[in-house]
């Protein structure tokens, strides 16, 4: 065996080169990666003993992406552009021997082979559109040459992996192994291709898929079209359109010059960095200080106390974890509602073909149900889940410090809750957290968790564990009310309804957050959800609320009608005949028209940037706020929890990193002119005006509080 680079190595067994890349965990394209690559290539084309080539990962999977680490930084040949030329011009039949996930510039590699087989499991992808960029080693100008162009403009439009079966079917690869045994399928495979004597078959020469060009151009254009309404605003889907029609247009050297300029073009813009920001976001988000001080405890059986739609759907994440859970609910007849819901979901994705019979048949037989709390005794965990009320919460928590065993953690879905009230309440508040679910929970990626005064360290190192089982990207957060996200939703949605009382509509207001990168506006979520959840929080409020608090009561006139959203047939949009799509209601706008005559507030119009630029403004005000109190770790914290809970578009970064792209000084300049018309609510800052004195950004908080 040669050792070709710190990660490459070379060894020859019958005339065929195996060189196999080992750069745990992933097989990431780094440098000597790249390096011990072109040198295998060099030296196997060049050795008359060496009558075919394989390219294999070791571990657990072949390479699955490029260092994101590089990114930003000068590149240093050779370019992995440049290695997938060199495999496709060996001289020698190279075989790419795919397993685990081949990825981004692995699956380029795959493409710059002459010949591809994988094993049965493998999964095969090119997600560089999440990260803002588009396929840059000659994706997407090999691809289409064997699939055409509608398999290639789903996969790199997506970023979802295919299977090797699908591959199979497309014409990616050659042949798929179920021995399970790759290595030996693929020397087999490269021994037939050198007996058979067959000739290089370089990719880049091959055109097969443009066969049929109207279909390829139909392709084309109704990607585009839909792409227009989904992706407006994004850089990179567009360049990937634009790159995989030169593809049958243009000789290849010229797509692949085109390819690298968009990929470069894509690579220095802002949707890039803030996808890339969004990334490491939520990979940084699960790094927390009690980590370091504590293991987490044992989550083998978990209990849920309620079984409407919150409870149904933590059930439900729970079983789709492999994990048993016990529901409680009140009587008999609520039980098998609980239970019902549950089993609905699973059906659902039975008929939709997402899950077997016997997979939803096996999931509902790890729930169990009763009514009698006693149950919970030999619980790991147990989730309240029941009624948005502290006195009914403090009622569950009494009955289960009474009944769990000691070490049992006690959570609490709540939305705004105080933890520490409910912790304080019985007698071991260090096993109590706050596990705030977003619904529906069993779809909702996003888990924050609230961590009272006196939980143990382990108690949040199981939480977080917890999460990462279910599948959830999860952020630690403080108490106080609304904690994280629904804290900064009550002020920049304060921010919006000022905007409709001062002249805006809801309806433009929730068109030009769309067109920000929204998928929808502030008043299309509140018919969502239903307006009455916001009704009970504000009721629940007013005692509290200051005098000298502006409040806009438009809300609440639309309320009291009982107009709820999408669930009553009404609420700011009307839902005809059970429509979920809403229009918009002049009863609506004359309900506003009253409140302003009230008030005697004479209308304004507002420009759809000005409505970004106010909402914005309050959104990260807000957020400094949350920093300078501590109950968000990180500035990154923030952007995870408004882009997996609240819609902020990824391809922005989240809510803080767009500061800092915009600058914290402009932010720092609209807070103050937006003042002087309500000097309490837009007061800026003490963290933000601090950060502009200073010249810092927000990211260098982050850097500042790594864990």
């Amino acid at each position: 065996m040669t050792e070709l680079s710190q990660n490459v190595s070379l060894a020859i067994n019958a005339g065929v080169a195996v060189i196999t890349v080992d750069n745990p965990p992933v097989n990431a394209l780094g440098l000597a990666v790249r390096q011990g690559l072109a040198k295998g290539i060099s030296l196997a084309g060049g050795d008359p003993e060496v009558k075919a080539v394989i390219l294999i990962g070791a571990g657990r999977t072949f390479p699955a992406g490029a260092d994101i680490r590089e990114f930003g930084t000068p590149p240093q040949a050779p370019l992995l552009p440049d290695v997938c030329q060199s495999i496709e011009d060996c001289p020698k039949p190279v075989i790419a021997a795919l397993h685990g996930t081949a990825l981004g510039g692995g699956y380029e590699i795959a493409l710059a082979a002459h010949y591809r087989i994988a094993d049965a499991a493998a999964r095969l992808g090119l997600p560089e559109v999440n990260l803002g960029l588009l396929p840059g080693a000659g994706g997407t100008q090999r691809m289409p040459r064997l699939t055409g162009a509608a398999p290639a403009l789903d996969m790199m439009l997506s970023g979802t992996p295919i299977s090797a079966a699908k591959a199979l079917e497309i014409g990616v690869l050659d042949e798929v192994c179920d021995s399970g045994d790759l290595p030996a399928a693929a020397q087999a495979f490269a021994v037939r291709l050198i007996l058979e004597g067959a000739l290089v078959r370089p990719t880049s020469k091959l055109g097969t898929g443009f066969a049929d060009m109207a279909a390829y151009d139909a392709a084309i254009a109704e990607r585009l079209t839909r792409l227009q309404s989904r992706a407006r605003g994004q850089k990179s889907p567009f360049k990937i359109v634009d790159c995989i029609k030169a593809a049958a247009r243009v000789p290849f050297d010229e797509g692949m010059r085109l390819e690298r300029a968009a990929f470069m073009e894509c690579l220095a813009s802002d949707q890039s960095k803030g996808m890339i920001h969004a990334f490491f976001a939520e990979r940084q988000a699960a790094r927390i200080p009690e980590a370091s001080r504590a293991k987490p405890r044992p989550l083998n059986r978990l209990g849920v106390v309620g079984g409407g739609t919150m409870g149904a759907g933590i059930a439900v994440a729970i079983l789709n974890a492999g994990l048993p859970v016990t529901m409680i609910e009140r009587d008999a007849d609520s039980l098998a509602h609980g239970r019902a819901a549950v089993e609905k979901v699973f059906q659902r994705n039975v008929a939709k073909g997402r899950m077997s019979a016997a997979e939803k048949d096996a999931a509902m037989g790890r729930w169990q149900g009763a009514t009698d709390y006693a149950a919970l005794g030999d619980a790991d965990l147990v989730i309240e889940a029941v009624f948005e009320d502290m006195a009914v919460k403090q009622q569950v928590f009494a009955r289960l410090d009474q009944v769990t065993r000691p070490g049992t953690i006690l959570a609490s879905n709540t939305s705004y809750l105080d933890i520490n009230t409910l912790a304080a309440g019985i007698s071991r508040p260090g096993d109590v957290i706050g596990l705030h679910f977003f619904s529906p929970a069993n779809i909702m990626k996003l888990l924050e968790i609230v961590v009272p005064a006196k939980v143990s360290d382990d108690v949040v190192v199981s939480a977080f564990a917890l999460a990462k089982k279910l599948g959830k990207v999860a952020v630690r957060a403080g108490v106080c009310d609304g904690f994280i996200g629904n804290r900064m939703l009550a002020t920049y949605r304060r921010a919006a309804d000022y905007m409709v009382e001062d002249g805006a509509s809801p309806y433009q207001i929730d068109a030009a957050l769309r067109a920000f990168g929204y998928p929808m506006g502030p008043y299309q979520v509140s018919d969502l959800a239903g307006g009455d959840i916001g009704w009970a929080t504000r009721k629940r409020k007013a005692p509290t609320r200051p005098p000298e608090e502006r409040y806009v009561e438009i809300a609440d006139r639309i309320c009291e009608r009982g107009w709820f959203g999408q669930k009553t047939g009404r609420g700011y949009y009307r839902y005809d005949e059970g429509a979920r799509t809403g229009v918009e209601d002049p009863e609506v706008l004359a309900i506003i028209d009253q409140e302003r005559a009230k008030k005697g507030i004479t209308p304004r119009t507002f420009s759809d940037a000005e409505i970004q630029n106010r909402y914005l403004a309050a959104m990260i005000n807000e957020g400094c706020n949350i920093l300078a109190e501590g109950i968000a770790l990180r500035p990154l914290d923030i952007d995870v929890t408004l882009i997996y809970g609240y819609g902020f578009p990824r391809w922005r970064g989240g809510p803080m990193k767009y500061a800092d792209m915009v600058g914290p000084e402009v932010i720092l300049g609209r807070l103050r002119d937006y003042a002087r018309e309500d000097p309490q609510f837009w007061r800026a800052s003490d963290l933000l005006v601090d950060l502009v004195a200073e010249g810092s950004s927000l990211d260098d908080l982050n850097k500042r509080t790594e864990v």
